[in-house]
């Protein structure tokens, strides 16, 4: 990630955060649209869950300057997605899923330069939480 990159998600991460829980809302739309498998993985009342994942991405978004910062807590994440039986396939569309909605949710601010700004920084996280669940997955084998 560029310092710029870094600069676009984070400026653009600030506009969502008036927005949050339609954003929340919109996410968990789009990820079940492109794949329905993927909703029983979820609590029924998505609530918490929606909370959870926007206060996760404001945690990431903020680290962004100091990666060693959040690497830790990435990890973790990645850890536990392992129980909630998540596999590496899944993290490609949830990163569409969270690239639509950003797309919806910033309406003109979106661009061709912003997009490639969240892809890597998405590839980059999703990276270390794939990694840290393979890792723990070869441990305990």
């Amino acid at each position: 990630m560029t310092p710029k990159q870094i600069e676009l998600v984070q400026s653009t991460w600030a506009m969502v955060v008036p927005i949050v829980d339609t954003a929340a809302d919109l996410f968990y739309g789009n990820l079940f649209e492109m794949d329905p498998t993927l909703r029983p993985i979820f609590p029924e009342d998505m609530t918490e869950q929606k909370k959870k994942l926007m206060a996760m991405l404001g945690t990431a978004v903020n680290g962004l300057n100091n990666l060693d910062s959040i690497i830790g807590a990435v990890k973790a994440s990645g850890v536990r997605h392992v129980d909630y039986k998540v596999t590496a396939s899944m993290y490609d569309t949830v990163g569409a899923a969270l690239l639509k909605t950003l797309e919806q949710g910033l309406g003109d601010a979106w661009n061709d330069e912003v997009k490639e700004a969240w892809t890597v920084t998405y590839t980059t996280l999703a990276s270390v939480m794939i990694g840290a669940a393979d890792e723990h997955l070869k441990a305990n084998a």
